[in-house]
């Protein structure tokens, strides 16, 4: 017995040093895996146009699409060159003097995004006419179209855009953040509503007051759909106007909407001018407006003060939430 204790000791002292070797190693090999998903080379996305595969990472990221600012944005997403014209002072781009500006869709300039060689232009809305100019400008360059598709339900489409943008900048996690904010945000709307209860949607803009239609109209027009609203008052050939279209404000008095929605155009654009007048004080303080049910009670809506030059995801989900607490306070 006693000859075998030398081997079972150097076994025990073998197996330590191995133990030691082994965990000596593990940093090292560890250092030595593959690279995580995260850090894909490239992603296939699909928009407007069809599937795409955007090789990673990018270099040069350009913006002109309103709705996506914001989420760019709150991502940390660095541009190049964007529409920093239309933004919103909201939005902290508008601070950023390395941003080229390409100005706004009625005065481009277009050519400056040469000198930025993008590799991703996020194009849409405003700027949504010139796609084949940036493919003119920028060969080379992916021109990502990701605006809310006519005949889709509109805010699915917001999700799709910010679940799009997620895949391409690795933010899957915050897109779903922020599309589920959105989808609770229409569940409060529908659960406090009362579908008895008729609704108006107006758009103020030097100081007159704009007729905004069910599903059509600009901005507030798609909420009537997915919130399932009950519109006060349908007319025919309605538009998609940025200023609404022409009413008699004796028309919205004769329609007595229980509630009325309102995007104040010129909060956005013209705040600063001298004759700006409020949204709340052209309808609040209307003689004709006075014996409404939605001015008497107080039941009177309006949208984030930017959201005319934003109108991304995040300003519906305030927006709506805003109704919601509304709807519920007076339940």
């Amino acid at each position: 017995m006693s000859s075998r204790r030398p081997f079972a000791a150097a076994s025990v002292v073998l197996v330590s040093a191995l133990a030691l070797a082994s965990c000596a190693s593990t940093p090292a090999a560890e250092s030595e895996q593959p690279t995580s998903e995260a850090e894909a080379t490239s992603v296939t996305i699909e928009d407007n146009n069809g599937s795409h595969t955007i090789d990673l990472p990018l270099t040069s990221v350009v913006a002109t699409d309103n709705r996506t600012f914001e989420t760019l944005d709150s991502w940390g997403i660095e541009l190049t060159a964007a529409a920093v014209s239309l933004m919103p002072s909201t939005i902290s781009y508008t601070e950023d003097d390395s941003i080229i500006d390409l100005g706004s869709h009625r005065e481009p300039d277009l050519e400056s995004v040469v000198a930025v060689e993008p590799d991703l232009i996020i194009n849409g809305q405003r700027f949504a006419q010139y796609h084949d100019d940036f493919t003119t400008y920028a060969p080379d360059a992916l021109v990502l179209e990701l605006d809310p598709r006519d005949g889709e339900p509109f805010d699915e489409e917001l999700k799709r855009q910010t679940l799009v943008l997620g895949e391409i900048f690795g933010k899957q996690d915050e897109a779903k953040e922020l599309t589920d904010a959105l989808d609770e945000a229409i569940a409060r709307v529908k659960d406090a509503y009362d579908d008895g209860e008729t609704v108006m949607a107006v758009t103020t803009s030097g100081g007159e007051i704009g007729y905004i239609a069910p599903t059509v109209g600009r901005t507030l027009g798609p909420v009537f759909d997915f919130a399932e609203l009950t519109p006060a008052l349908e007319v025919s050939d309605a538009t998609d106007d940025h200023q609404g279209d022409d009413i008699a404000v004796e028309a919205i008095a004769d329609s007595n909407p229980d509630w009325i929605l309102v995007m104040d155009r010129d909060a956005a654009v013209a705040a600063d001018d001298p004759s700006y007048s409020p949204a709340a004080d052209i309808l609040e303080n209307s003689e004709a407006l006075a014996g409404v049910t939605a001015v008497s009670e107080g039941n009177i809506v309006y949208m984030p003060a930017d959201t005319y030059t934003n109108e991304g995801i995040q300003t519906y989900t305030e927006f709506l939430n805003a109704f919601a607490d509304a709807l519920e306070a007076r339940s």
